[in-house]
C-alpha cells in the first residue's frame, strides 16, 4: 500500500469528564473510533491504517479495530501512544510498512470528518508534494489582546481554522519529528518548523473536534440529522393532469382508437385521424404541465396536422413537456363506448401507448348501459389522466 492513516486515539478526554479515553466515547451509540475506521476503511483506494491507542487498552483496542475491519485487519496496526500527541503520532509514523508514501495524520475525535476530506488531502499531496492541512474560513471578528485589553483587530481574511486529517509525504514527515526541537500544536506546525512547505485546501463543517460536552451534543445532533436525511425519500415534483376528447363516429373514414386500426368498424370523424384516445392523452400531459390542451398547441387551422395520426400529437406533448424539464411517469386512459370493444387488445394499446409516452400507460373500457350518445352508438369518449415529473 502507498497510502496510510495514522488515526490518533490516544487521548484521555480530561476536558469531556465522563471517565474513559476520548475515542471509546460513543457517541448516538457508536464510540468515536469506530466512526473513524468505517470512513478510512470505506476510502476508494487500499490505505493502510495504524491506530495509536492508549497503552492500558490496546487489546479492547486491536479487537474493535478487528471487528470493523473484518478481512481487511492485515492491513491495519493498533500502537500504544507515548507520553504527549508529539510521541504517540511519531509511533504511529514507525509503525506503517516501508510500501507507504503519502500519510494522513487524523485525530480520532473529529470523528464525523466525511471520506470527502481525507480523499481531498490525500490528492492534494499527490499533486504538490507538501504537506497539506483543511482549513475553515473565520467567520468571527478577532481581535489581539494583551490581558483582558484589546489591542487591535486582525484581519481574518487571512486566517483558517485547521482541521485534520494532515497529509504529508511520510519520508518528509518522519524526519521532521525525528529532528523537533519541541512538540507543536499539530503536525503541520512540525512540518512546517522542519522546513516544509503545508498548503490548505477546503475543510469540512462536520470535521469538527469533540472537545467538551456541549461538541458531544453536537455531534449527536449531526449524526441524528444524517439519518433523518438517509430515511427521508427525495422529494418528487409531481404533476397530474387531466384530458378528455370526445369524436363522432363516421362510417367513411378508417377506425383508429388507441394508435391501434380496428378493420371493419366505423371511424372517428375530425381533422386528423379522430384518435380519441390518442387525444385524451395528449390533452392530459399537456394539462400535466400547465401547457394548454391540443386545440391551443396543434388546432385545426394547421395544415401540418390535418390527417395526422395520434401519435403526432403525443409525441409533440412529450416534447413540449420535456423542453420544460418534466417527463410522464404513468398514463391511465379510460374508453367509453360500445365499439369497438378494447377488451381483447387491451395489452397491445398500452403497449403502443406506452412507447410514444415513454412512461406506463393502463388502458380500461366501459360503456354507459345504453345511455347517451355513446349509449346509442353515436360516438366515443375518451378520458385520460397523467402524471408528470420535474426531472
Amino acid at each position: 500500500m502507498s497510502r496510510a492513516v495514522v488515526v490518533v486515539a490516544a487521548g484521555s478526554g480530561t476536558r469531556l469528564g465522563l471517565g474513559t479515553a476520548k475515542a471509546f466515547v460513543p457517541v448516538a451509540g457508536e464510540r468515536m473510533l469506530v466512526r473513524v475506521l468505517r470512513t478510512v476503511l470505506a476510502l476508494t483506494e487500499p490505505t493502510f491504517v495504524a491506530v495509536v491507542a492508549p497503552a492500558d487498552r490496546l487489546d479492547e483496542c486491536r479487537e474493535l479495530v478487528a471487528s470493523v475491519a473484518g478481512g481487511a485487519v492485515a492491513y491495519t496496526a493498533v500502537v500504544p501512544g507515548g507520553a504527549d500527541r508529539h510521541a504517540s503520532v511519531e509511533a504511529g509514523l514507525a509503525a506503517l510498512p516501508d510500501s507507504v508514501v503519502t500519510v494522513l495524520v487524523h485525530d480520532a475525535a473529529r470523528c464525523l470528518t466525511p471520506a470527502s476530506q481525507f480523499e481531498r488531502v490525500f490528492a492534494a499531496v499527490l499533486a504538490s508534494g507538501a504537506g497539506v492541512v483543511p482549513g475553515l474560513p473565520v467567520t468571527d471578528t478577532v481581535k489581539r489582546v494583551d490581558g483582558d485589553t484589546v489591542v487591535e483587530t486582525v484581519d481574518r481574511s487571512a486566517l483558517v481554522g485547521v482541521q485534520t486529517p494532515q497529509g504529508f509525504p511520510l519520508a518528509d514527515l518522519r524526519r521532521a519529528y525525528a529532528g523537533a526541537a519541541r512538540a507543536e500544536t499539530d503536525d503541520a506546525g512540525v512540518f512546517q518548523a522542519a522546513g516544509g512547505t503545508v498548503r490548505t485546501v477546503p475543510g469540512d463543517a462536520d470535521a469538527f473536534k469533540i472537545t467538551t460536552r456541549w461538541d458531544l451534543g453536537r455531534a449527536e445532533a449531526v449524526v441524528a440529522e444524517r439519518a433523518a436525511a438517509a430515511s427521508t425519500p427525495p422529494s418528487l415534483d409531481l404533476r397530474v393532469g387531466l384530458g378528455v376528447d370526445v369524436h363522432a363516429f363516421d362510417a367513411a373514414s378508417p377506425c383508429r382508437v388507441g394508435l391501434l386500426d380496428f378493420p371493419g368498424e366505423a371511424g372517428l370523424s375530425g381533422h386528423s385521424d379522430g384518435d380519441a384516445v390518442a387525444h385524451a392523452v395528449c390533452d392530459a400531459l399537456l394539462s400535466a404541465g400547465g401547457l394548454g390542451d391540443i386545440g391551443g398547441r396543434f388546432g385545426t387551422s394547421d395544415p401540418r396536422y390535418a390527417g395526422a395520426t395520434g401519435d403526432v400529437f403525443v409525441r409533440g406533448a412529450v416534447e413540449l413537456l420535456r423542453a420544460e424539464g418534466l417527463v410522464p411517469v404513468r398514463v391511465t386512459v379510460q374508453v367509453v363506448g360500445n365499439r369497438p370493444r378494447i377488451g381483447a387488445r387491451r395489452e397491445e394499446m398500452q403497449d403502443a401507448l406506452a412507447a410514444v409516452v415513454g412512461a406506463p400507460v393502463a388502458v380500461s373500457g366501459t360503456t354507459t348501459d345504453g345511455l347517451g350518445f355513446t349509449g346509442r352508438g353515436e360516438g366515443l369518449t375518451a378520458i385520460a389522466t397523467a402524471v408528470v415529473r420535474a426531472v
